[in-house]
């Protein structure tokens, strides 16, 4: 019975060495303890051994029996222990290495500027609309007092859209991406009466591409209508706005020009905000920079609207957003401000 207690204890220890997973060492188990199992049958042997040697028989059952009961704890706990070292190996933090930077978003350069337009109008009591980016040829033309021939009805600089590509619109005449935003401002004075006063931001389409121009670009256009609304008016207002944007020092100026819609028409300059009027690479020499146009509003477009043209005036003025942009932020090139690279826009 000893030989064979030990040749028992021998065996069960080899195969728990060798047992890997739960299963195999619950097998190991099952083979020694189960109800067929090497110990169980040693156990039935004892009613056939001499009375004399049955007490020291059991006892070494009992042994090989409580030896086996902790080889097999003790197997089990080392696998719970190989399984949590792994999963903490795994899952380990190395501490001594460098931390990972947060992504942090930045606002881009147009919006920033479009916000900062925006506030200044706002705070002079504009209110801010929007409208449609596809127009009708009456709303982006007629009613804006263009002329059937007027070249910026030409489909070479103006996208014209086929209207049957967007269903049933009731739409009468050409379709395109609207050229400007004056559009909005034609369809608030059919909406509204006088007084109005409103800028429309909005994205325009017009077929031009180049380091200064972009087929698609951000404009601002505001209109002021009411009775006795004066010239003087129109100069303080877009004054007053250009010290806000580009600091207390800058000046403005007034050129004559030609817009369809207005009459007397202006183009309006600031002084250099780079060169603060002395003369630079930026401004050619000429210490003003083109900043936006203006002018008081054509007296056939107040007509159209419905207002009575000898009591209503209005004033109206538009800029480019990307135009700001870019004096703001000194940015040479407009194709930085579409090409969406945040190495470009973490500058600003």
């Amino acid at each position: 019975m000893q030989d064979e207690t030990k040749r028992i204890a021998d065996e069960a220890a080899s195969l728990l060495r060798e047992a890997k997973t739960r299963e195999e060492i619950e097998a190991v188990r099952v083979r020694f303890f189960g109800r067929k199992g090497q110990i169980s049958l040693l156990l039935g042997q004892l009613g056939k051994i001499a009375p004399g040697e049955r007490k020291a028989a059991g006892a070494a059952i009992n042994a090989v029996k409580a030896e086996l009961d902790s080889a097999i704890a003790e197997a089990n706990a080392g696998l719970r222990r190989a399984t949590v070292d792994a999963e903490l190996r795994e899952g380990a933090i190395d501490v001594t290495l460098p931390g990972r930077a947060r992504f942090q978003g930045h606002r881009h350069p147009i919006s920033q500027a479009l916000a900062a337009v925006r506030s200044i109008f706002e705070k002079m009591g504009f209110e801010v609309i929007d409208g449609p980016e596809i127009e009708t040829d009456f709303y982006n033309f007629e009613a804006l007092n263009f002329a059937p021939d007027h070249p910026a009805r030409d489909m070479q600089d103006t996208f014209v859209i086929d209207p049957t590509t967007l269903g049933s619109t009731g739409a009468k005449g050409p379709v395109v991406l609207r050229t400007h935003t004056s559009p909005v401002q034609i369809r608030a004075m059919l909406r509204s009466k006088p007084p109005l006063r409103v800028i429309a931001p909005g994205r325009v389409y017009r077929r031009d591409s180049d380091q200064t121009h972009s087929p698609m670009f951000t404009q601002v256009e505001g209109l002021y209508v009411d009775r006795g609304v004066t010239f003087s008016e129109l100069k303080g207002t877009l004054s007053a706005f250009s010290a806000a944007l580009f600091g207390s020092r800058t000046k403005t100026r007034f050129r004559p020009s030609f817009f369809p819609f207005t009459e007397p028409s202006a183009e309006v300059d600031v002084s250099c905000v780079f060169c603060t009027g002395t003369g630079c690479r930026v401004c050619k020499g000429t210490g003003w920079l083109e900043i936006l146009g203006s002018g008081m509003v054509h007296p056939n477009v107040l007509r159209g609207c419905g207002y009575d043209s000898s009591d209503i005036r209005g004033f109206a003025f538009g800029l480019g957003i990307e135009r700001v942009a870019m004096l703001l932020f000194d940015i040479e090139d407009i194709r930085n401000l579409f090409e969406n690279d945040h190495r470009f826009i973490a500058q600003f």
